[in-house]
């Protein structure tokens, strides 16, 4: 027989830890099975647009970071430095999945010299990096097709970067705290609180979509 203060114990477990259990296990199951709400349906693509490799870039069928350095390259380390060592080093290694950088015609020695610097910074590999270029009013085009109540600067750049889908579409976040188009490159917090944790969210999205498609 179980003693009086054994039963009280056993009864105290129950009472606090068990809520504490079932709240994690639901609040784990919201997570997995979450998906970032689409903000801009069908942006314009990229496939005719120059790249630094000579390849053709695309959005469709990819999941892409999509950032604007326009002419501002030059300024552009630490925002670079920061995407590579919170974002690219942790998720590069997925299938279809990309950095889009756009910048203005004439920016290629820029950008260089930007990559050689990140491959000292941090060593990575820098496959999934992949630049585009094009003239001001190009830029602009593309950066309107996100429909978002922002601008560019005058060098057609922005420190913020967006996810982009495999569809073409614009994924944020629309909660209580608004909405949320894109992710502020400047800020390690931001990225390691908000946009960590989004770009998560979409890879898991696609590997559910994956599994369920090749189900026997």
């Amino acid at each position: 027989m179980l003693s009086n203060n054994t039963k009280k114990y056993f009864v105290l477990i129950v009472l606090f830890v068990f809520p504490v259990f079932i709240y994690l296990f639901f609040a784990s199951g919201k997570n997995n099975f979450a998906l970032l709400p689409i903000l801009t349906e069908d942006i314009n693509e990229i496939k005719s647009w120059e790249s630094l490799s000579g390849d053709i870039i695309k959005f469709e069928d990819n999941i892409s970071i999509l950032g604007f350095w326009g002419s501002d390259v030059i300024n552009k380390k630490t925002e670079a430095l920061n995407l590579n060592q919170k974002i690219y080093k942790r998720f590069y290694e997925f299938n279809d999945f990309q950095f889009v950088i756009v910048s203005l015609n004439g920016q290629e020695k820029e950008i260089e010299n930007l990559k050689m610097k990140l491959k000292e910074g941090v060593g990575t590999d820098l496959i999934k990096w992949k630049f585009i270029f094009g003239n001001s009013d190009e830029i602009k085009t593309l950066f309107n097709s996100l429909k978002i109540p922002f601008i560019l600067t005058d060098s057609d750049s922005t420190p913020l970067v967006f996810i982009i889908d495999k569809e073409k579409n614009l994924r944020g976040r629309d909660d209580d705290e608004g909405i949320l188009f894109g992710f502020n490159t400047q800020s390690v917090a931001e990225i390691n609180n908000k946009m960590v944790d989004d770009v998560k969210v979409i890879l898991a999205e696609y590997r559910r979509a994956l599994k369920k498609y090749n189900r026997p």
